[in-house]
């Protein structure tokens, strides 16, 4: 309950009655409750699975085939770039991807079986980091694979040194600092693409990549920013199509080796 009484106005005359509307919000807060009750209800009934519930075998395999194709893409495109724009062997390419993915599947299921203390406990896709690609080129550049594999171990110390003192870095690494950060990366790997959009076969167009590259964008952009609902999450996908189409209609496909290649096996041995 509120009460209201009299106030008296400053220039000293006889007080006015202050009248005000109290509004009882006891029925409102009930039913806006009853009805969060029953969107969650209904988000309950919707929701087959709890995070720790096993779903059967067979719907298992699947998921985790569908996240395994959407996350290789990256894990081999980075050491590809790395390779590709320091004028790498294509041994040294095949080596650098083959034992990208072997380290990369080893960690994601120590990350899920969790041994001891090392892991998560639950399903963590590990793989290449694009913040790496810039200083990984110059290492390649200028002290050849051998210096890029001293980085890597360097990098990988200091990893495990920071990941035991994140408590420490919360109030330094705030979700603004980190989502520039992020965003940095982009901007220090872009200049390195766009060097590499001269190098097409010689029998293909000059403009063939950058054309590819473009109808890619527009695509992401379009779907991004027209689509409506669960279609927004398909821009990535949508713009890599696009641009891989537009890119075979160019020739910039070759895919002799493709078709030559076991599905199972290692690279030829060969020193970078």
């Amino acid at each position: 309950m509120a009460g209201v009484g009299p106030a008296v106005s400053s220039d000293g005359h006889e007080p006015r009655v202050l009248r005000a509307k109290v509004t009882v919000m006891e029925k409102d807060d009930t039913a806006q409750f009853s009805e969060n009750s029953s969107q969650g209800g209904h988000d309950e009934e919707k929701l087959l699975y709890q995070a720790d519930d096993s779903p059967p075998l067979p719907l298992t395999i699947g998921l985790g085939a569908q996240l395994s194709v959407l996350c290789i893409g990256g894990i081999v495109l980075t050491p590809a770039i790395v390779i590709r724009a320091a004028n790498g062997s294509e041994a040294y390419l095949n080596w650098a991807v083959f034992v990208a993915l072997v380290i990369s599947g080893i960690t994601s299921a120590i990350q899920a079986a969790r041994i001891g203390r090392i892991g998560a406990g639950y399903v963590l896709v590990m793989g290449t980091s694009g913040a790496f690609i810039a200083v990984s080129i110059s290492a390649l550049v200028n002290g050849g694979p051998a210096l890029l594999a001293t980085l890597v171990i360097i990098s990988s110390i200091f990893q495990f040194f920071l990941a035991g003192r994140l408590h420490i870095f919360r109030r330094i690494l705030t979700p603004t600092v980190s989502g520039t950060v992020i965003m940095l990366i982009a901007v220090t790997v872009m200049p390195i693409i766009f060097g590499m959009l001269d190098q097409v076969p010689e029998d293909t167009p000059s403009n063939a990549a950058p054309v590819s590259v473009l109808v890619a964008t527009l695509t992401i952009l379009a779907f991004a920013l027209k689509a409506k609902g669960i279609m927004r999450l398909w821009a990535v996908i949508a713009g890599t199509i696009a641009g891989s189409i537009v890119s075979g209609m160019f020739g910039l496909f070759r895919m002799d080796k493709v078709m030559q290649a076991s599905w199972f096996g290692i690279p030829d041995w060969a020193w970078p």
